[in-house]
């Protein structure tokens, strides 16, 4: 499939996802296929990359995709399954971890990147840490330091220098950008669900979740 046709389907279906999220009734439905079936046709950029200059980062991406589908199915289910979609994204981030680390090395890029992530999160998790249910607190702060590692990985190695060569220079730059929209798009869901709900919800969660997973998937070289 040639890029603009993949990436044009993705657009829909990913609007598609969107509007099914402010549908009841039978018009859930269009959210329930759209929704996974979007992360899924993002995973297929990975998959489909040609020639994968590193195989282990494809299948670390791969994975993490294939988890986000899991968590994607079980935050939209009728019943109350928040945990274990918690659980598969913090499976997912630590597949992105394992794929992002490669390469890394110690110096101001990851100081830099540590002292910007562990701000930011400081600051969401005391705005958050009322508003949390007791037993949510523990999970939450789990998720919370798990997502700003990955993030703090991926901007080290956005931030080293020098990149061996223009390919790991764009691989860097797409998944450094698919990280922090990953930050932000999990921030605003933490908000809404705790923090007494935002306007237009489902269009800034899912429009910053989608364009961090194609992100991601792009970096795969």
């Amino acid at each position: 499939m040639k890029l603009r046709t993949r990436d044009g389907l993705i657009l829909v279906v990913a609007v598609l996802a969107i509007i099914g999220a402010y549908l009841d009734g039978d018009g859930r439905w269009l959210h329930w296929l759209a929704k996974p079936a979007t992360t899924l046709l993002i995973a297929a950029i990975a998959w489909q990359a040609r020639p994968a200059g590193d195989a282990f980062y494809r299948r670390a991406v791969l994975a993490g995709m294939l988890l986000s589908c899991a968590g994607d199915i079980a935050l939209m289910l009728p019943i109350d399954a928040f945990v274990p979609g918690l659980v598969a994204f913090l499976l997912a981030h630590l597949c992105y971890i394992a794929a992002f680390r490669a390469g890394l090395r110690a110096g101001r890029g990851l100081l830099a990147a540590f002292v910007l992530l562990a701000a930011f999160a400081s600051i969401n998790v005391t705005g958050l840490w009322p508003h949390l249910p007791l037993p949510m607190r523990v999970p939450v702060l789990a998720y919370v330091v798990v997502l700003a590692l990955m993030a703090v990985l991926v901007l080290a190695r956005y931030w080293k220098r020098p990149h061996v060569d223009a390919l790991e220079a764009g691989s860097a730059r797409w998944a450094a950008a698919g990280a922090l929209l990953f930050v932000a798009s999990d921030s605003l869901l933490a908000w809404d669900r705790f923090g007494g709900g935002l306007p237009m919800a489902s269009l800034l969660v899912l429009s910053t979740y989608y364009a961090a997973q194609y992100a991601i998937a792009r970096s795969v070289r």
